[in-house]
């Protein structure tokens, strides 16, 4: 019983630190678009883009890349500030943390 309680309580931490990792993206970024596949597009201003997975890492995706947004519209990548929002997750897992 203990550890059943112990792995609900484990597992409900989990989303509280992927949020906690969004929050400095989400400060950065001029615009957030979610994609079909779960994925967020990170638009900062400079016009250029960064990607989100659905897993919460950031990752490379090619300028020119046609996504498609949930809500069905198509989304260009321009740039690919991947470094930038590696950056940006890894001080929101940090910050959260202490």
């Amino acid at each position: 019983m203990l550890k059943k309680m112990l792995m609900v309580v484990a597992l409900s931490t989990v989303p509280f630190f992927a949020v906690a990792a969004e929050i400095d993206a989400r400060n950065e970024a001029t615009k957030m678009i979610e994609m079909q596949d779960g994925s967020i597009v990170y638009v900062f201003k400079t016009g250029k883009m960064a990607v989100e997975s659905k897993m919460g890492r950031a990752v490379s995706t090619k300028a020119g890349t046609v996504m498609t947004a949930k809500d069905g519209s198509s989304v260009t990548m321009v740039g690919n500030e991947v470094a930038r929002l590696d950056t940006l997750l890894r001080k929101g897992l940090n910050d959260s943390s202490n």
